[in-house]
């Protein structure tokens, strides 16, 4: 059942990946974990390019099929059906994911939590009418959300109440992103951009330029840039709260749950862009800066080291102190 599912996702993103080139540089864009991706290269050689495409596309191939909550047989869906049960057992790389979990959680305030599963159910912004939950409701749901239920030992993993579920989707496709860098320099390519649905890392730069060029979307008018930015051996993750949303008796309420409250972020902070050295870190604070709002988001944001912010309020933009250095425009 697994290798089936895996030869499903396997079908399914490569018919979706097309490779093109322009300017000297090769891209190759696909469509998987629920998003549009992309990977482009410069200046390398045309065989390790074709090699680096097919390795890249088999790894997230295999990830999104170890990791996605959509699929039955895979391993998340495994430990979420296990909820309240026995233990599952889980390899180095989920081990590790898992342990950055943890950090994450800790370090956010619990703002990050990706046992909010339930939560993310109940308030379900693709309901066809639209429906608030009660008080009651959302309470009771509240009591299967909580990472400190997550029971970890080496080698297994176990939710510890039933009806608990696992949701990596605040860092799994960051976490993929990441990966997808170190597969670059496992292929020693110099100018690599990988970007999974505005999740973005890069390695050196393209051809004719001193680095990568990124537009930041504007939540006031989506589909276009508010700023663009250079980066160099960075990373790039931008969250909104504009899009996956829907309106009910006048209110909008976005599809960014607040594990802490259970019930939908509404702070004045509309979007943020975090650059730094991790995908996987710079991705969970933009998320958590727009549950905390713009200026505890971006106190939470400085205080990690190596990381730069902008977050774009209802009452203008703000910035870490650092972040005018990427700054190419302001739109």
């Amino acid at each position: 059942m697994v290798l089936n599912t895996m030869n499903e996702v396997h079908d399914r993103v490569w018919r979706s990946a097309t490779l093109r080139e322009a300017e000297g540089v090769s891209e190759m864009s696909f469509f998987a974990m629920g998003t549009r991706c992309r990977a482009a290269v410069a200046g390398a050689d045309r065989a390790v390019e074709n090699a680096y495409f097919e390795a890249l596309l088999a790894q997230v191939v295999r990830f999104e099929s170890t990791y996605s909550r959509f699929l039955p047989d895979s391993l998340v869906s495994r430990i979420n059906t296990n909820a309240g049960q026995g233990w599952v057992e889980i390899d180095e790389e989920a081990s590790q994911l898992l342990a950055l979990c943890n950090e994450l959680n800790f370090v956010t305030g619990r703002t990050f939590d990706p046992t909010a599963g339930p939560l993310l159910k109940l308030w379900n912004w693709k309901a066809n009418p639209p429906r608030i939950p009660s008080d009651e409701e959302v309470q009771e749901v509240r009591r299967r959300v909580g990472w400190q239920f997550v029971e970890r030992r080496a080698g297994a993993v176990r939710l510890s109440i039933e009806g608990m579920t696992l949701d990596l989707g605040g860092i799994g496709k960051e976490f993929a992103v990441d990966q997808a860098i170190g597969l670059a320099t496992n292929h020693r390519l110099k100018n690599v951009l990988i970007d999974f649905g505005q999740d973005i890392r890069v390695l050196g730069r393209p051809p004719g330029k001193p680095a990568w060029h990124v537009g930041l979307e504007n939540p006031n008018s989506p589909g276009t840039c508010w700023a663009s930015v250079a980066i160099d051996q960075q990373a790039l993750a931008s969250s909104g709260n504009y899009l996956r949303c829907f309106e009910h008796a006048g209110r909008k309420y976005g599809h960014i749950i607040d594990p802490r409250t259970g019930y939908p972020a509404t702070t004045d902070c509309l979007a943020a862009s975090v650059i730094g050295p991790n995908c996987t870190i710079a991705g969970v604070l933009a998320t958590c800066a727009l549950i905390l709002g713009a200026k505890p988001g971006l106190d939470l944001i400085r205080r990690q080291y190596g990381f730069d912010a902008a977050l774009y309020s209802t009452h203008g933009t703000v910035f870490s102190p650092a972040f005018d250095r990427h700054l190419v425009q302001i739109l």
